[in-house]
């Protein structure tokens, strides 16, 4: 018996099941039989506007040796164009807002051989199919990652840096930068003349949006002008940013996509929806700001956490033979800090909602972070 309703058009049949299970096995697809399978949905409560759904497909499967269990990962990834979000784009932007992501990155690296070009102490889970399902939309399945869990410390943050600046310059990794595209060729700029130009910058600019009770609780005066100076400044900052040497960037290497196993010392990337070249330093922003943006960790750690990433992440660039200046590193990080998180820290998502004092607890963090981000692009002038 076999029930995979909840996949919907990520489903495959029995018979392509059986041989993807035969082949992640090693085993001839006539002699195996499948026994039983399900699939349910993982719960996430996280938006993700490429990801139409997650899903745990398990089951049994009987090989020449006897019965074998399997359990894989699916993600169902599709067009932005195709996700409740996208209503909220202006109409007159949406061509524009869909090209932005490249929503079949992810596929094609799991069809690439960056697990074998990663650095020493990376991996990434190992896909036992991709299935294009339509022209916008398509299924990765992965192999089943053990995870254990991890409280984050500065010492394991500046691990994660280091690897990732051996990832960002990397000679066998640059060969695959590119695989997704890069939106426009510019993806710093493609920001600034996309959601910062046509959301972020209308809502600061906005007397309306200071006054909410959130908003006015944590932002004070003087952030307010802080960030509307900085919003002014926005173009001269993104064409700082963009003289600045490129790497292979994860895109989103926060601590969510960083797996930690419980019988290796690797780390295991996932979620390569913003795989692309972006200018280097350009991923120390996620592993730094994730948690605090989710309200998961305390934005008082930022500095502390700052410096040992920094370093960590330059030392990387150097075992990969990359001898940029350190100060422009961060220099580079802390504007591409400011231009992709700094900019919108005000918590939209949540001002809808009743200012509950856990929204508040979370608000006060975000303006906290913003005063760090303001802080450190000054303080690298």
């Amino acid at each position: 018996m076999s029930d995979r309703s909840v996949l919907g058009p990520a489903d495959v049949t029995d018979a392509e099941l059986t041989g993807i299970v035969a082949d992640w096995l090693g085993e001839s697809r006539d002699k195996v039989e499948l026994v039983h399978s399900h699939a349910e949905v993982v719960p996430y409560d996280l938006p993700a506007i490429t990801t139409a759904g997650r899903y745990w497909v398990r089951g049994e499967i009987h090989t020449p040796t006897g019965a074998t269990s399997f359990s894989f990962f699916v993600k169902h990834v599709q067009s932005w164009s195709r996700s409740p979000l996208f209503a909220a784009v202006q109409p007159d932007f949406r061509e524009q807002a869909e090209g932005s992501v490249p929503w079949r990155t992810e596929p094609l690296i799991y069809r690439s051989d960056l697990a074998e070009r990663l650095p020493a102490g990376l991996t990434m889970p190992p896909a036992v199919a991709v299935r294009d399902l339509d022209e916008k939309s398509a299924a990765v399945w992965l192999e089943e990652v053990p995870v254990a869990g991890r409280t984050w410390t500065p010492q394991h943050l500046a691990h994660a840096a280091y690897l990732l600046g051996r990832l960002a310059a990397s000679p066998a990794v640059r060969e695959l930068a590119g695989i997704g595209g890069n939106p426009n060729g510019r993806p710093v700029s493609s920001y600034l003349h996309g959601r910062l130009t046509h959301q972020v910058l209308p809502m600061l600019r906005s007397d309306g949006i200071w006054k909410h009770p959130l908003v006015a609780a944590a932002f004070d005066e003087d952030l307010r002008q802080r960030l509307l100076d900085a919003a002014d400044r926005l173009p001269e900052y993104v064409d700082e940013v963009e003289q600045v040497p490129t790497g292979s960037a994860h895109g989103d290497a926060c601590t969510n996509n960083i797996l930690v196993r419980p019988d290796s010392d690797d780390l295991v990337l996932i979620d390569f929806g913003f795989w692309m070249q972006q200018p280097l330093g350009f991923d120390l922003g996620q592993l730094l700001l994730g948690d605090v943006q989710l309200g998961r960790c305390f934005s008082g750690d930022l500095r502390r956490n700052e410096k040992a990433c920094s370093s960590a992440y330059v030392e990387g660039l150097r075992a990969e033979g990359c001898d940029i200046d350190a100060a422009l590193v961060r220099r580079a990080h802390a504007l591409l800090m400011l231009i992709f998180s700094g900019a919108s820290a005000i918590p939209i998502e949540h001002l809808a909602s009743p200012p509950t004092p856990e929204l508040h607890r979370i608000t006060a963090e975000r303006a906290a972070s913003a005063r760090f981000m303001l802080d450190l692009v000054d303080a690298t002038a």
